[in-house]
């Protein structure tokens, strides 16, 4: 075979591939749409009940859930119905779909509104909410070549699930329901972005079935001169639009994912410094500069070892600036040289021997004040005996007695006589141990 004819076979074969002609059935698919668009009767309601189980999907963050409502859902009708109205240049099916897609608007708003006021559901972390909130380039692509992949599924003889697979990519209900939970939490971030990613998909939507209405050569309804021109010039002012902060939020995203993943690789990297460790990290992305948090354990870091580690990081795109360090779980370990031990045992000797000092003080203190205290009862019942000779036995004691409810502390003497002394002879007996003992509260008994 010669490279002519195989170049020629080439084309054949490729231009039997890639043919639609065979396939597509343009005047049945142009009334299919044209039927589909309205939202009357079971569709409003078929679009109340999907809108509030997708909310309930965003509330309780359940992929599965949006999916089945995403399913349910016919959403993308009327954005079909605006995009072969333009390649057709059929006016009255253009103001058909807006129409009908603003009736859309109005119920799914409405419904996720109403739901979001009602839940009892807290969303503590909304993250299927919040992912409907930063649209980018990348919405665009979904939405752009989804809108192509429905268009041609609606063009073609034996329909497929095609159009499933278009419902769940290009996301039309969440976007719808995150509005509605904005305005339901006055939260006007929310209603705006979400709001933006529903317009990125509608236009885009719109733009793929306006191509390929356009390549499929679907009849025009009414030929109108330069009507293609005036066409490519309205979606040629509009994309741009519509793009750019759609570029700024991927540039975001391609930035935030980054920084995520240099600091995944850094704290991989670095897991152990020294004796201390990373245990967890956390990054936060909401605002700039981007900041990584490290939370240490064993050690606290040393001067070296934190100078090393904001090297590492700086290596990875990090800068010192950026990184949080929490050293909560740490323990600060003091090294010693041998004059610094013997100084630290020297001084732990000195204190113990000082303490064991102040506690012998403490003892002799309370010996004598015992010794102070004590009677010198021997000598005093010698004494006793020899001026009183009837006395045979002298015993003194220290005690307490209440008077007028105070306690009063007394010195005891009790006496035995061969005769019992008279009045007279305790009173002195009791004046003289008053003399004698320095006290003038002396109790005498005799026995």
């Amino acid at each position: 075979m010669t490279y002519h004819e195989f170049k020629k076979s080439a084309k054949s074969f490729l231009r039997e591939q890639l043919s639609l002609t065979d396939y597509i059935d343009v005047e049945a698919a142009g009334n299919n749409i044209r039927n589909n668009i309205f939202f009357r009767g079971p569709n409003i309601y078929i679009l109340f009940v999907a809108i509030v189980i997708a909310s309930v999907g965003l509330n309780v963050n359940s992929i599965p859930v949006i999916i089945g409502a995403m399913l349910i859902s016919p959403l993308m009708s009327p954005i079909i119905g605006f995009g072969m109205g333009l390649g057709t240049y059929d006016t009255d099916l253009l103001v058909k779909s807006l129409k009908n897609l603003g009736i859309m608007f109005i119920i799914s708003l409405v419904a996720s509104t109403l739901y979001f006021l009602v839940t009892p559901l807290e969303t503590d972390t909304p993250t299927e909410l919040l992912a409907r909130t930063n649209p980018s380039v990348y919405d665009v692509i979904i939405a752009f070549f989804g809108g192509i992949a429905g268009m041609l599924e609606m063009s073609r003889k034996e329909k497929g699930t095609v159009l499933s697979g278009v419902a769940i990519a290009t996301a039309l209900m969440p976007p719808l329901c995150t509005v509605g939970y904005g305005i339901a939490n006055l939260n006007w971030h929310y209603a705006g972005g979400a709001l933006y990613l529903f317009f990125i998909n509608c236009v885009f939507i719109a733009l793929a079935t306006y191509i390929v209405v356009k390549y499929l050569h679907f009849p025009a309804a009414v030929e109108v001169e330069n009507r293609s021109y005036k066409s490519a010039i309205t979606y040629g002012v509009l994309i741009p639009i519509v793009l750019v902060p759609s570029f700024f939020s991927a540039y975001s995203i391609v930035r935030e994912n980054q920084f995520s993943n240099a600091a995944r690789h850094f704290v991989k990297e670095n897991r152990s410094i020294g004796s201390t460790y990373i245990y967890d990290y956390t990054t936060d992305v909401s605002q700039k500069p981007y900041t990584l948090t490290l939370r240490l354990a064993g050690e606290s870091l040393t001067q070296d070892n934190r100078a090393r580690l904001y090297a590492e990081a700086e290596k990875n795109g990090i800068s010192p600036a950026q990184i949080q360090i929490r050293e909560d779980a740490t323990i600060e370990v003091r090294r010693l040289n041998e004059t610094e031990v013997m100084r630290d045992w020297l001084a732990s000797t000195e204190k113990q021997m000082q303490q064991r000092d102040d506690s012998i003080h403490i003892l002799q203190t309370r010996i004598e004040a015992f010794e102070a205290m004590e009677l010198p009862s021997g000598q005093i019942a010698a004494e006793i005996c020899a001026q009183w000779p009837e006395v045979t036995e002298v015993t003194l004691t220290r005690g307490q007695r209440i008077v007028k409810e105070k306690n009063e502390e007394v010195i005891l003497a009790v006496l035995h006589a061969k005769e019992p002394l008279s009045g007279n002879e305790q009173e002195r007996i009791s004046h003289w141990l008053s003399v004698r003992l320095q006290s003038d509260k002396i109790i005498v008994i005799t026995q």
